[in-house]
């Protein structure tokens, strides 16, 4: 019992160990303290940004994070499940499929403004399609691996192709699924927080982090980056914990 409580505070040997070589590092002054404020300093900018203006650039950034994944997860699940179901047809997208997924999001910024202009619509549609493009792989990828045993059953059991396509191969593909969610959400994040940063936004992490650096503030400036890696945690765990509740018969 007990080396079972030690396992589970693990984790948190990490973050004392990242704070205590911060402090020694500040304390010494290895680091200009204008440059590397100390973790005390750093919090309390946090815990009083949370509570102003840093709280609600937290909620902007949650918003558009939050949508850009769910329009990716709409549109990628069902085409992953068609593409990763055809072999020819994936085949021949693949080449498309993986050009667009290896260009960084963020040399799509001038096209997306092109199209949707300065604004909420441009963030969250060049984070969406960044997210896309990774869910789509992983859904496909999931599907084409299915187990070939429960194809077989279902189908000498006299099910359509349609039930089969969602009854059987959804739920085979839904652990390499949430693989691809947790790659998209995350990815959506970085998109979102460079996008606040250069597409004229007036909110946000990606904002807060710029302002504060022009204005050389670093208690802020670090206090919005541990913010929007905080966020990105969360919503990772989050994702983690759905698949371990929900797909807990991955495996088996």
């Amino acid at each position: 019992m007990n080396m079972k409580r030690f396992d589970s505070l693990l984790p948190i040997v990490g973050v004392v160990g990242l704070l205590a070589i911060w402090s020694v590092a500040t304390a010494a002054q290895w680091v200009d303290p204008v440059l590397l404020p100390s973790p005390i300093a750093t919090f309390k900018a946090l815990w009083s940004g949370m509570h102003g203006v840093l709280g609600f650039d937290f909620v902007k950034t949650v918003y558009r994070t939050i949508m850009s994944t769910l329009i990716a997860a709409v549109i990628a699940i069902p085409l992953g499940i068609v593409l990763g179901s055809s072999e020819r047809l994936y085949r021949s997208l693949e080449f498309v499929i993986d050009f667009f997924r290896s260009t960084p999001a963020s040399a799509m910024f001038p096209l997306f403004l092109v199209l949707f202009g300065v604004g909420d619509e441009t963030k969250i549609s060049v984070a969406a399609f960044g997210a896309i493009l990774v869910i789509l792989f992983n859904v496909a990828y999931g599907v084409m691996n299915a187990r070939k045993t429960r194809l077989l059953a279902a189908k000498v059991m006299g099910a359509s192709r349609m039930r089969v396509l969602f009854d059987v191969m959804l739920l085979e593909s839904l652990p390499q699924t949430f693989v691809g969610l947790r790659n998209g959400v995350s990815l959506a994040l970085v998109i979102i927080v460079v996008a606040e940063m250069f597409i004229g936004s007036q909110d946000g992490l990606g904002h807060s982090v710029f302002e504060a650096q022009q204005l050389f503030d670093m208690p802020r400036m670090y206090a919005a980056i541990f913010a929007a890696g905080a966020l990105g945690y969360a919503l990772n765990l989050l994702f983690l914990t759905v698949e371990r509740r929900f797909v807990h018969w991955s495996g088996k």
